[in-house]
């Protein structure tokens, strides 16, 4: 469409970028830097990342008039590795136990008397030679998280795995039992039994899970006040807006409220700033922007301990760093 010569117009039309951390992924995966770079990466993203053309150029020959910033970061629900791929939490040689024959907890067993082998409880019944029966497991971070999640959530504060579950090998000492064995064992036995503590314990063990691809203490223990993960990000983290190569505001991210997003007055949840625009940072002067004029805003992570433990953080996840003001535009 033409545009029309001589005539130009003011609209309100803010500005975004950001960084987003894709499911199943780190944050390390997308910037491995103590800095997190906005409008400067654009190309390839969606209008839900950007709605900017070029890299720190505003579009044609626009000027923009900046009256706030803000930093919007999401609350979505992480999503954990689940392929072949993904880290693994394993244990070998837990007892099994069941209750069907005797209200005390025994060992189920199995009689190598023949050479097919049945599945027992240990009662005063079952003739020796017998083998205590074990459990094998080796499950993914994804399937741990969420069983973890189901601890939490139960009254007992525990999570189960059937005996017959894919993830679980059932061992009658240096025998694997066979499916119809397996069968016998889940109808008869206990399902392995795990607490919050537990769980805990396996996922942040180095021999089981790398220290780099565990999950950060905010998103293993989410919503318990001091740990929320937007705490970490805002209070950890420097933010700073360049217009032409030259600092305009340099401040640390809790300086930016977002103005915008869900809000819960719920004692769980903490959000970064009330939804409201004008909850949130504004110039005390216009701040502008001029045709061709190089901009960017970046976020540095200054201490180390920080860095590790941000870059740990599993998606999805975006950071939003919102430009509030009026665009100069030619009228077409």
């Amino acid at each position: 469409m033409a545009t029309v010569q001589g005539i130009r117009e003011k609209v309100h039309l803010p500005i975004y970028d950001s960084v987003l951390v894709e499911p199943e992924k780190q944050l390390r995966n997308t910037e491995s830097s103590s800095t997190l770079k906005f409008f400067v990466n654009v190309q390839g993203k969606t209008k839900l990342e950007t709605n900017l053309q070029a890299a720190s150029l505003l579009p044609h020959y626009n000027t923009f008039e900046a009256r706030a910033m803000r930093v919007v970061i999401s609350d979505l629900p992480p999503q954990f590795p689940d392929d072949d791929a993904a880290p693994t939490i394993s244990d070998e040689e837990l007892p099994v136990t069941g209750t069907d024959a005797s209200d005390n907890e025994q060992s189920l067993v199995l009689s190598t008397a023949d050479a097919t082998g049945t599945v027992s409880l240990a009662t005063g019944t079952i003739t020796p030679p017998v083998t205590e029966i074990t459990a094998d497991f080796e499950i993914t971070l994804a399937r741990a998280m969420d069983m973890l999640r189901q601890a939490r959530e139960s009254d007992d504060k525990t999570a189960e795995l059937p005996l017959d579950d894919d993830d679980v090998t059932l061992n009658a000492g240096s025998f694997e039992l066979t499916d119809d064995q397996v069968s016998d064992a889940a109808d008869l036995g206990d399902p392995l039994s795990f607490t919050v503590t537990e769980l805990e314990d396996y996922i942040l063990d180095t021999d089981q899970i790398p220290e780099r691809q565990q999950p950060p203490l905010e998103q293993i223990r989410p919503n318990n006040g001091a740990g929320n993960l937007i705490n970490r990000l805002i209070f950890n983290t420097v933010t700073t807006l360049y217009v032409g190569e030259k600092i305009m505001i340099e401040m640390p991210t809790w300086f930016f409220p977002g103005g915008a997003g869900a809000y819960s007055e719920g004692g769980k949840v903490i959000t970064h700033g009330e939804p409201s625009p004008v909850a949130t940072f504004r110039f005390a002067e216009p701040l502008f922007i001029d045709k061709q004029q190089n901009f960017r805003v970046e976020m540095e992570i200054p201490q180390r301990d920080d860095l590790t433990e941000i870059q740990k953080i599993y998606g999805p996840l975006f950071i939003w760093v919102v430009m509030d003001g009026y665009m100069t535009r030619d009228v077409q």
